[in-house]
């Protein structure tokens, strides 16, 4: 088994409800284009071979970013599966593949090797970073049986009223085996209401062709690290945040 260890970045968006020309993941947190603290998270975990995913303003992007990094263009945006697709020959079959936002500066590198190590530990198909909210609003949950074993990620919009009352959500980052990751993206489709690719519909594909499928809590002040920045707001906060940490 290989222990090569990868990552894919999604940084195509646009990022409408930032206000502004520029493409979401340059906006600065702390001096720094908010994609940035992504690429260096993923580094810091051992995944070395980092591939950011880039669409509006690839230019910007690509310019902002001075660490050295593969590029997968996004042209269309279909969808966060349809993303990672554009990366497929990047992803390949060796070893695994951790996915992340480009948008989540909060993250570090110390979380994603717990994740990795988790992931490995347990030989998943797919290992999930979860967080635990004390309101889960607009998340996608994390349904778990009755021996807490993970189950499923149903969206806010498809969730019961009993599914609606769990506090776990997934973040949006993951730990795939790389072989499973890319035979699950070749089955994707977009029969849905945003015809959308979502890769979130891979880990069922994954679930389905027998192999591990589990999730990575986290709680407390550890759950900021997931926060995603779509706003001005939000990023004032991720950055007060991060200020906060240089203080310890």
């Amino acid at each position: 088994m290989s222990n090569k260890l990868k990552a894919v970045i999604l940084a195509a968006g646009k990022g409408t409800r930032m206000k502004s020309d520029l493409p979401k993941v340059v906006h600065k947190c702390m001096g720094q284009p908010m994609v940035h603290y992504a690429i260096k998270a993923a580094k810091d975990s051992g995944a070395y071979d980092v591939c950011v995913i880039v669409g509006y303003k690839a230019k910007e992007v690509k310019e902002a970013i001075y660490d050295v990094v593969e590029y997968a263009e996004q042209t269309e945006q279909l969808g966060t599966g349809h993303a990672v697709k554009c990366a497929a020959e990047f992803v390949g079959m060796e070893g695994d593949t951790i996915v992340l936002c480009g948008d989540t500066p909060l993250i570090t590198g110390e979380t994603l090797t717990a994740l990795v190590e988790q992931h490995r530990r347990e030989a998943n198909g797919v290992t999930v970073l979860s967080a635990i909210l004390p309101d889960a609003t607009g998340y996608g949950r994390i349904v778990r049986d009755g021996e807490g074993s993970f189950v499923k990620i149903v969206e806010q919009k498809d969730a019961t009223e009993e599914e609606q009352a769990i506090r776990e959500i997934n973040s949006g980052i993951y730990i795939f085996n790389s072989e499973a990751l890319t035979a699950s993206l070749s089955m994707l489709d977009n029969h849905n209401a945003a015809g959308e690719y979502y890769l979130t519909d891979t880990i069922a594909l994954i679930k389905k062709i027998g192999l591990k499928v589990s999730a990575m809590p986290l709680e407390g002040d550890a759950v900021n690290e997931i926060r995603g920045v779509n706003t001005p707001e939000q990023l004032a906060e991720a950055e007060a945040i991060m200020e906060q940490r240089t203080k310890k």
